[in-house]
């Protein structure tokens, strides 16, 4: 299941991650949003205990969502040592998220 994040939890469980980390900005009333959450979820398990997967709703998490200037939702960002080093806006495919991911190790 995938971790969720709020402006609290967000330096420890992104930032401070020694995995690779996706984050998924979205909001409950955005439609491709919605569309995209199953795919994050099984994101969420195929990379269990390799890589952190999480979700921010843009709604809870203001400060991370202006720090990393989300415009859209959806919009994934991919994290490596508390960098941000790859991104996705919009609902993509799995395959496309994955293989962002699988660059990251």
């Amino acid at each position: 299941m995938a971790e969720h994040i709020t402006d609290t939890n967000f330096e420890e469980v992104v930032l401070k991650a020694t995995m690779p980390v996706m984050v998924d900005f979205g909001a409950t009333w955005c439609g491709p949003c919605r569309a995209l959450a199953p795919v994050v979820e099984q994101i969420a398990e195929e990379y269990a205990g390799k890589a952190v997967v999480a979700k921010a709703d843009v709604d809870e998490c203001p400060s991370a969502s202006a720090q990393f200037r989300i415009r859209n939702v959806p919009t994934v960002l991919f994290f490596k040592n508390g960098e941000v080093v790859d991104k996705s806006v919009g609902a993509v495919p799995k395959a496309v998220l994955t293989e962002m991911l699988d660059k990251l190790f």
